[in-house]
């Protein structure tokens, strides 16, 4: 697991590349958010054993980590100084039975919190991929206030708040319900769980996805996609046209062997993408 993860390093670079803050936490893994005051929301890990471990529901039985221990995960917030002012943990506010793994995943690693985002109100959004939910943490007492109803989304990703309350998720589409090809797409939610929007190609099974993946809504309501695993970002109108696109044509392969044998072609792989206004990015105005 470690070798496909390899986090723990939240920093705050200038445009020429000089640190100007970084906090590091071996545990830290997929996502980070920077708050505007310095602080920064990140999911991380710790080790359940016995009958905690045992406890967890689903997953492919004997698939543990070394020991029998399930890496369950946790969310912290720190300070500009690294201080830890929040934190939160799926070992004590997750229904064991409501939110079991995947009956084809390992249980090395539950519930997999592969996003995490403050909201509007102050309460936390999170993407649960192995156990596929999309749900709101209050900041307040821990507990579960929404959730994705089961099946609505299957081991999505990067699920954030639009300006309307809905909710827009990276719908990866692996192990579909009711579906023999699998095939990704983007849905808005809105907070009565009703698919308000979607898109995925007219031809289902040209646009899958199965790890990694983002979306973001763009001020003139378009949708930038980022189909990471190909390497490829477009956008398209909330009618569905595809407007732009981009395929990104650089490779390389990954140095360490043991996660060369998990991905042994060289890949061009895009984690998430982001548009930004040029008057948000003034240095490159300034360095021409």
């Amino acid at each position: 697991m470690w070798h496909k993860y390899r986090g723990g390093v939240l920093g705050v670079y200038a445009p020429d590349g000089t640190v100007l803050r970084e906090h590091r936490d071996p545990l830290q893994h997929h996502d980070a958010h920077h708050l505007d005051d310095g602080g920064i929301l990140y999911t991380a890990l710790e080790p359940l054993a016995g009958p905690e471990a045992a406890g967890v529901r689903g997953g492919v039985p004997g698939s543990e980590a070394a020991g029998g221990t399930v890496w369950a995960d946790t969310i912290k917030e720190v300070d500009a100084e690294g201080n830890e002012v929040w934190s939160w943990r799926a070992a004590d506010h997750l229904d064991r039975e409501a939110f079991a793994l995947h009956p084809d995943y390992a249980r090395e690693h539950w519930p997999l919190i592969n996003s995490v985002t403050p909201l509007a109100d102050g309460n936390i959004l999170a993407s649960l991929r192995s156990v596929s939910a999309v749900v709101v943490i209050s900041r307040a007492t821990g507990e579960i206030l929404w959730r994705t109803a089961p099946g609505t989304v299957s081991q999505q990703h990067h699920p954030t708040e639009l300006r309307n309350g809905n909710f827009l998720v990276f719908d990866n589409g692996v192990f579909r319900p009711g579906h023999d090809v699998p095939y990704s797409r983007v849905i808005e939610i809105d907070r009565a769980g009703t698919i308000a929007w979607e898109y995925h190609d007219p031809a289902r099974e040209s646009f899958f996805a199965p790890f990694m993946g983002s979306a973001q809504r763009l001020p003139n309501g378009n949708t930038l996609v980022t189909d990471s695993p190909a390497g490829r970002l477009f956008e398209v109108t909330a009618d569905g046209l595809l407007v732009w696109e981009y395929v990104v044509p650089y490779f390389g392969g990954y140095e360490e062997a043991e996660v060369r044998g998990l991905f042994p072609a060289e890949p061009n792989a895009v984690f998430r993408a982001y548009r930004y206004a040029a008057d948000e990015l003034p240095w490159l105005e300034a360095g021409r």
